[in-house]
């Protein structure tokens, strides 16, 4: 029970507020509406602290709700809920009176008084579950506890961004530190002419551009605008902000801007206030370009702080073969290893080459018989023979591959948007694409001008209820389109510049113009700016689209001019794409990030360009992989995925991943039984095409609708792209893998079939051994069995054999 003073303080907190409120509010002085806002920084860390401090205690009642630290989070929650709501008003206070504008505060505003407002709903769930602790009520209030938790995190998050600028965290990370920045921050002021050339012009405004980007832009950008000062766009420079211009073309003498970043760093009015100071040649070259008049010719485009990749495609020549080393993979890779001194690691053995061929391209586990006829072959090209011959099982390589696409094209059979009609399906279209191996090309073609069966991917989710302007079903197109197909992100363009590239918001906009069906008015960060957009591929040089044109016409267009292989950027990105598949990671990283710098250009660039000029054929890139050199030397451990990601990554040859969700289930399947009933089967070959009729007795799993046991292994629910999967293991998989009841069921039942068929242990152990790991067990490994099945294996017993088996690293991962 809750003691009265709780009682009292929870039935009469929204008084409370509005009499705060009313009272500041009917306090006409400026200066105290003032005083109470900049109180804010200081109030907002109470419910922050307080709210995650309830969040972490209340992980220890999870199983005894009558907890001794009941109290002690009731009197956080209240304190923290107060706290939150006063933390709000503040805030609310200090942006009005300070001048403070942007994306970042709008962020900050929305996120604060949202987790404000759940607070107060938590206090009333907190006091229902306390006078009526079921477990629906429990489950209710946690779930908002943990909501508020995440909520105040948030809001801090994006207090730190105003406060200390947007890469606050990341500045100090190795990859951001000075000896990175562009090398043309600065130039010899003493190569300049008295009087400007054009071409100079354009040189020191590009320098000083990159300047105020790198200084400036934390405080004075479309995110964050302090003072009404913007320095990102011409306009605005020349603009000057709350007190006026802050150039003066022609004298920095009398320039604000000049005169703040010469000051000394104690001083209070230094800027950039926060963080390093301005270089002294840079300063130096501010001054001379306002002393110069402060030149800004039209149409100059800013310097990028950004790498940004060609679009255009480029064929390096290749380099020599040599003896072992006639695949042109391995020509380049070699050239690379001689660069960076890095050896060639030894070839891996027939019994793992199978297992893991079969694992990448078809998905399944090789039997024991496949493999004794493949170690007996004594053709020396018989590892390119077995590539075929599984690129050529055509239903087993779709079932398998349908999984990835699934990911990339977010399709799947249940979720949201299906049930409401405002979502739609393109599994019967994939996988007959998948199968008939449809060329690149006019597989995106389809997608982009779709017909009835491959619509769903440009059509987006049309959510219940209102949402923001960036999930519109003509943004989402947007977005997903450049993510899948041109491997770039513009989530942050559909609602403001973007803070990770050049891309802006105008140009997201005219991009989700071509997927509309009437012009689209742009929005900044959710609100109406009045503009109409433009209809415009993100890349200007492969062609235009008609703007009156009907929605279909722009599409057509879009899918025509994508394809072409102009569009390096485009095939560079499947080609990387499928390189991760295979290899475990892409020649870039990550691989929707294709801007980044790739650790080999010349390989990206010529398999690119082979792709195409090679008709665009999935297969034949993934055969060229495969029968590689470099794929078939031993795999390579990673401590952790950042690793992977490092800047000084070196590759060396395949990483060592664990099974996929769909991968394990199916090797678990045809090793002791289905895991998958014929109700969660929701797409089956057969009935769009019969010969696709599976005889292995369990359906795979890229062919059922999502579950507990999935996701935890790490299936993506596909309501957004998800274009990689973490191979490391969890918690979540661990439990479930533990004591989760799909597998447990597997497993009893196959351990009730292995037992029947095999009632001696010793044939039961080389036998399993033989399926599930393609080897002979040690004779220690003999001993064990020998003593966990006794002298006649009971299904009991046998199940749990099964279960250690396969939660042997040697049964879970590809090496």
């Amino acid at each position: 029970m809750i003691s009265p003073l709780t009682e009292l303080l929870i039935l009469h907190l929204p008084f409370l507020f509005n009499f705060t409120i009313g009272l500041i509010l009917a306090e006409s002085s400026f200066w105290l509406s003032q005083l109470f806002g900049r109180l804010h920084p200081m109030m907002v860390h109470f419910p922050i602290a307080l709210v995650l401090a309830a969040v972490v205690m209340e992980l220890f009642t999870l199983g005894n709700f009558r907890h001794s630290f009941r109290s002690g989070i009731r009197f956080l929650v209240i304190i923290g809920t107060i706290s939150a709501l006063f933390a709000a008003l503040m805030g609310w206070f200090l942006a009005e009176n300070e001048g403070i504008t942007g994306s970042t505060l709008d962020l900050h505003r929305i996120v604060g008084v949202v987790s404000a407002g759940i607070s107060v709903l938590l206090l009333v769930l907190l006091r229902k579950s306390e006078l009526n602790p079921s477990a629906s009520s429990i489950k209710t209030y946690r779930f908002f506890l943990f909501l508020t938790g995440i909520g105040v995190g948030l809001a801090g998050h994006f207090g730190a961004s105003l406060t200390h600028g947007e890469d606050y965290l990341t500045e100090v990370l190795p990859k951001n530190s000075d000896e990175q920045a562009p090398e043309s921050l600065t130039v010899d002021i003493a190569t300049f002419a008295s009087t400007l050339s054009p071409d100079q012009e354009i040189l020191l405004v590009t320098n000083v551009r990159s300047i105020l980007a790198h200084n400036c832009y934390k405080c004075h950008s479309g995110s964050k605008i302090e003072g009404k000062l913007r320095l990102d766009e011409k306009e605005f420079v020349f603009a000057g902000g709350e007190n006026g211009p802050v150039i003066i073309p022609g004298n920095p003498g009398r320039s604000e801007l000049i005169r703040r970043i010469s000051l000394s760093k104690n001083h209070k009015e230094v800027m950039p206030e926060k963080g390093k100071l301005l270089s002294k040649e840079e300063i130096q070259l501010l001054t001379f370009w306002v002393e110069k008049g402060a030149p800004w010719p039209d149409g100059v485009a800013q310097q990028s702080i950004y790498r940004v990749a060609a679009l255009a495609p480029r064929k390096p020549n290749l380099p020599s073969a040599k003896p072992g080393l006639e695949n042109p993979i391995d020509r380049w890779v070699d050239q690379y290893f001689q660069e960076n001194k890095l050896n060639w690691g030894e070839q891996i053995d027939d019994r793992t080459f199978l297992r893991r061929a079969y694992l990448d391209l078809i998905g399944l586990l090789p039997s024991p018989e496949e493999l004794a006829a493949y170690q007996s072959n004594t053709d020396a090209n018989k590892r390119e023979i077995q590539i075929l011959k599984l690129l050529d099982r055509k239903d087993d390589f779709a079932q398998h591959w349908l999984t990835f696409w699934n990911d990339a094209l977010r399709n799947d059979y249940t979720g949201t948007g299906y049930i409401t009609r405002g979502r739609f399906a393109i599994t019967d279209w994939l996988y007959t694409s998948i199968r008939d191996n449809k060329s690149y090309d006019q597989f995106v073609k389809e997608l982009l001008n779709p017909n009835e069966k491959s619509k769903g991917f440009i059509e987006g989710i049309r959510w219940r209820g209102t949402v923001n302007a960036s999930q519109r079903t003509e943004m989402q197109a947007a977005q997903n389109v450049g993510q899948v197909i041109l491997g770039l992100n513009l989530k942050c363009a559909s609602c403001h510049d973007s803070f990770i590239s050049d891309w802006k918001l105008e140009e997201a906009y005219a991009f989700a113009n071509i997927f509309a069906d009437s012009t689209l008015e742009v929005s900044r960060c959710e609100q109406p700016t009045g503009k109409l957009a433009k209809t415009k591929i993100l890349w200007e040089e492969l062609g235009d689209i008609d703007s009156l044109a009907t929605k279909a016409e722009k599409l057509r267009q879009l899918a025509d001019q994508l394809v072409q292989p102009a569009n390096g950027r485009m095939y560079r990105t499947v080609v990387n794409r499928i390189w991760k598949q295979m290899m475990g990671r892409g020649i870039v990283e990550p691989v929707d990030e294709m801007d980044n710098a790739p650790w080999s250009q010349d390989l990206l660039d010529w398999l690119a360009v082979d792709f195409v000029e090679n008709g665009y054929d999935l297969k034949r890139l993934i055969y060229q992989i495969a029968s590689s050199r470099i794929y078939q030397r031993q795999s390579i451990a990673v401590e952790s995925p950042e690793k992977l990601m490092a800047e000084d990554f070196k590759f060396q040859g395949v990483i060592r991943r664990r099974l996929t969700a769909e991968q394990f289930s199916d090797a678990v399947a045809e090793i002791s039984a289905p895991l998958f009933d014929s109700v969660e089967v929701k797409f089956r070959p057969y009935q769009l095409i019969p010969e696709a009729k599976d005889n292995r007795g369990f359906a795979r799993a890229s062919l059922v609708a999502n579950n507990d046991f999935l996701k935890a292994l790490g299936r993506p629910n596909r309501e957004i792209v998800s274009t990689s999967r973490d191979s490391q293991a969890s918690l979540l998989q661990a439990l479930e893998l533990s004591n989760g009841e799909k597998l447990n069921k597997a497993l009893v039942k196959g351990g009730e079939k292995w037992a029947e068929t095999f009632p001696d242990p010793l044939a039961l152990t080389e036998n399993l051994y033989a399926k599930a790991l393609l080897r002979k067990p040690s004779p220690k490994e003999l001993e064990v069995a020998k003593k966990v099945l006794g002298s006649r294996p009971e299904p009991t017993a046998v199940q749990d054999f099964l279960w250690a088996v396969f939660l042997l690293p040697e049964f879970q991962m590809i090496y």
